[in-house]
């Protein structure tokens, strides 16, 4: 029964780009009453399918169940390759350190194209993390946002662009890390 419940909130999610409250999912799941919810989620929660945030709102934990990891592929001269099983892992936990402060934000523009990092790709990126310099950042600066390398020579922070045709970013005024970028996501 709770992997039907699970395909239905997977569901839910995919469609709404969110959990569902209690009451949707009293609805969506077809209970007569929010207890029943609420026990469903304590069984999710002890299965690690999801969790809750600081202030109790449900967040994904682990929607998609774990991949399997067949082995390694080499990316430099051709060498025989054996499939092989030899771990799972789930996304999630592969991903992400700290679910509260990850969020992931669209890539648009082509200055990081160097770095990988090209229009239309996401970001997952990490508020909590404490960022270093060289590290890839979303950062305030001037009052406008964006996404570049965090440097600093002779103790001046700037933002330095992985792209030839973009020059190096020097606050005028103020500048602020909000996030270290942890992941870029491509779908081919």
């Amino acid at each position: 029964m709770t992997e039907k419940h699970k395909r239905r909130i997977i569901k839910f999610y995919q469609k709404q780009r969110r959990m569902p409250s209690y009451a949707e999912m009293m609805t969506l799941l077809g209970f007569k009453s929010k207890n029943a919810v609420f026990k469903l989620v304590k069984k999710l929660e002890d299965e690690k399918f999801l969790s809750k945030d600081g202030k109790g709102k449900l967040i994904p934990r682990n929607l998609y169940g774990e991949i399997r990891v067949l082995g390694q592929v080499e990316a430099g001269f051709p060498s025989p390759a054996e499939e092989e099983l030899s771990d799972t892992m789930s996304m999630d936990e592969f991903l992400i350190k700290n679910k509260e402060a990850t969020y992931m934000l669209r890539i648009s523009g082509d200055s990081m194209k160097d770095a990988g990092i090209m229009p239309g790709d996401m970001v997952l990126v990490d508020r909590s993390a404490t960022p270093a310099e060289g590290d890839i950042v979303i950062a305030e600066v001037d009052n406008k946002w964006t996404i570049k390398y965090l440097r600093k020579k002779a103790g001046k922070i700037y933002l330095e662009p992985a792209n030839k045709k973009y020059q190096n970013i020097y606050p005028e005024e103020e500048l602020k890390i909000a996030a270290v970028v942890t992941a870029v996501i491509r779908k081919y």
